[in-house]
């Protein structure tokens, strides 16, 4: 853990800054913020027009002057400045208000596992100038094994994969750190990309920037598995005429299509296994894999995971904010240190 319990129950805000969305958890307040990582801007005057949902709504529909711009990118904040003038409309300024009363205002946040130092800066930067004096970073694998109940303190191993918008983090958990981790830069992007360029290829389909989840949807219950659907109707517009178009879609061709970014995934659960000692693999051969992250939510993935690996696989029940009500958790004071016996024998 980059941050000690005692560190993180100072802190009195948390961020969990995702490449699809942000969450900010207030101490005592819960979750407050969870919003897409959008923010539209009107590029005559610099002026912010609307973050969040309504920003996202406004993606391949606005003028040539106004530009909807994703300040983070790869669970990194590539423009700290867009970042915190996002995450203050996000707060609004009563919380804002609340917070810089603190006497020193303390935050903690998210990073992905092997984020380089660069990427912790950024984080650093973006609440260093929303007011905090200090930001305690922590792993966004340990955050999201608190997030979703794993005896992550506990001497058991536990195995957690993150399913993000742009990378899929796999590790094996023990006694409050990691013990082995994979970073694998395939998360629901790729997925999202490999369904457009499917249907651009196959079907001279263009589809709207925000209809490819409703095609995963369509995939339904067991999507990434042959008991789905056959075919499903998908509307768009024709690459050749630009008019207005609908085609039936093989969903076994879907699938094919998703195959490359979902093997790649496979493999690196592979590697976590192989480098893990021999005991903890034990252990998760019981246990098996927990799935968070919003991507997990793809129909069907648990049960493709479960026919690869032959593991029993779980999906949290709130995947998609396990890691900052993780880290709420510890802000909290919810989460006990592993004390260890000392009466004896």
């Amino acid at each position: 853990m980059t941050a000690s319990l005692e560190q993180l129950r100072r802190c009195h805000f948390a961020v969990d800054l995702g490449a699809a969305r942000t969450r900010v958890f207030v101490k005592g307040a819960g979750l407050i913020v969870d919003q897409p990582s959008v923010a539209a801007v009107n590029t005559k005057t610099g002026a912010l027009i609307a973050v969040g949902e309504f920003a996202e709504k406004m993606t391949g529909r606005t003028p040539h002057y106004i530009r909807v711009v994703r300040p983070v990118s790869g669970g990194t904040v590539v423009d700290i400045e867009m970042a915190q003038r996002m995450l203050r409309q996000l707060l609004g300024d009563k919380v804002r208000r609340t917070l810089r009363r603190k006497p020193r205002l303390r935050a903690a946040a998210c990073t992905p596992h092997d984020a380089d130092p660069l990427a912790q800066r950024a984080t650093i930067e973006t609440l260093v100038g929303l007011g905090a004096r200090r930001v305690e970073l922590v792993d966004t694998l340990l955050a999201a094994g608190v997030g979703c109940g794993l005896p992550v303190e506990q001497p058991e191993a536990t195995m957690i994969m993150v399913c993000g918008a742009a990378a899929t983090q796999v590790a094996v958990l023990s006694l409050g750190s990691i013990v082995t981790a994979e970073r694998i830069p395939v998360g629901g992007e790729a997925i999202d990309h490999a369904i457009v360029q499917h249907l651009r290829h196959h079907h001279e389909l263009m589809l709207p920037s925000q209809s490819v989840r409703p095609l995963q949807l369509a995939l339904s219950g067991n999507g990434l598995t042959s008991q789905g659907p056959t075919s499903t109707e998908i509307h768009g517009r024709d690459v050749a005429t630009g008019l207005a178009r609908s085609v039936q879609v093989d969903t076994a061709a879907v699938r094919d299509a998703i195959q490359t970014p979902l093997t790649a995934v496979l493999d690196g659960i592979g590697k976590v296994l192989r480098a893990c000692p021999p005991d903890l693999v034990a252990d998760l051969a019981d246990r098996g894999i927990m799935m968070v992250g919003g991507s997990a939510l793809l129909p069907g993935l648990d049960q493709m995971l479960r026919q690869a690996t032959g593991m029993p696989v779980h999906i949290a029940e709130r995947p998609e904010v396990c890691a900052v009500l993780g880290l709420g958790a510890m802000l909290e004071g919810r989460i006990a240190p592993l004390v260890l016996d000392r009466t004896p024998g």
